[in-house]
């Protein structure tokens, strides 16, 4: 889907500025996009300043203010630097989108200071963004909180021991902050990813031609999370709903090592 065909954002309840992490590429450039088009002011937040620079010049061809703010969030005290960055305007709309498996590792052959990282990008930062920019919206009686999660979080699964430990964490968390502002008409989603073709997975050369497996592309898992922020709590990528599904089996041991099976087709490790 274009742009142009992407869901209409109420811009008088999330707006006038959306703060987007994971700003620069993939999802994260196609959720700017589109709020752009809408009219909505951004702060983009990113690690690398090419990518994230040039998202931005794309976005302000809309007519808007981009700001941009480049940090490793995996870094807790980055959440000081985003807060700065929009402190004299008023932010109606997170988007949480950064939350990478930067550690991929088996547990007990990682480093524990690496997996924190993964922790501290997942849970710790996501935890202050929400908090710092959750109680205006809260106090306004308005806003947003679009929190992109993973199927990874359903269960377990090899080399993602912390990684799918917080992903399912967020789910949780997800859902009860979404009980705690549902009353102060502030939306909260969770939305699910699965498999899904951005850049950084390219460059990782995820093998995206395994027969029968789902794969999604940034533009509609957009489309998919604006249009379904504000029917909250959870919503998983149409694409993926069903792997989510089986992933809920509660015949554990046959769901996880099904589920190797098919990962290790996609990391190239058929074989190991």
């Amino acid at each position: 889907m274009t742009d142009e065909g992407a869901p209409a954002v109420d811009t008088a309840r999330y707006g006038p500025w959306a703060v987007i992490t994971g700003g620069s590429e993939g999802v994260g450039a196609a959720f700017a996009r589109r709020l752009a088009a809408a009219g909505l002011h951004l702060l983009l937040v990113a690690r690398k300043p090419g990518p994230l620079e040039e998202t931005a010049e794309g976005c302000r061809a809309f007519g808007v203010q981009v700001r941009t703010v480049s940090t490793d969030l995996s870094d807790p005290s980055s959440v000081r630097a985003v807060a700065d960055a929009v402190s004299d305007v008023e932010v109606g709309l997170l988007i949480h989108n950064a939350g990478a498996n930067t550690h991929s590792a088996q547990f007990l052959d990682g480093d524990l200071p690496s997996f924190q990282r993964v922790i501290d990008l997942n849970i710790t930062t996501p935890l202050a963004l929400v908090h710092h920019f959750g109680a205006p919206m809260r106090d306004r009686r308005r806003g947003g909180i679009l929190l992109v999660g993973s199927v990874a979080g359903y269960l377990g699964s090899n080399r993602h021991t912390v990684y799918g430990g917080v992903k399912a964490f967020g789910r949780i968390f997800a859902e009860s902050l979404w009980l705690e502002l549902r009353d102060h008409n502030v939306e909260v989603l969770e939305l699910v990813l699965g498999v899904t073709r951005t850049p950084a997975m390219d460059r990782i050369g995820l093998n995206f031609d395994v027969p029968g497996m789902a794969v999604s592309d940034p533009d509609e898992v957009a489309d998919e999370g604006l249009a379904a922020l504000g029917s909250g709590p959870v919503h998983v990528v149409s694409r993926h709903a069903k792997v989510a599904l089986a992933h809920g089996n509660p015949d554990r041991a046959t769901t996880i090592l099904r589920t190797d099976e098919v990962m290790r087709k996609l990391i190239g490790q058929a074989d190991q």
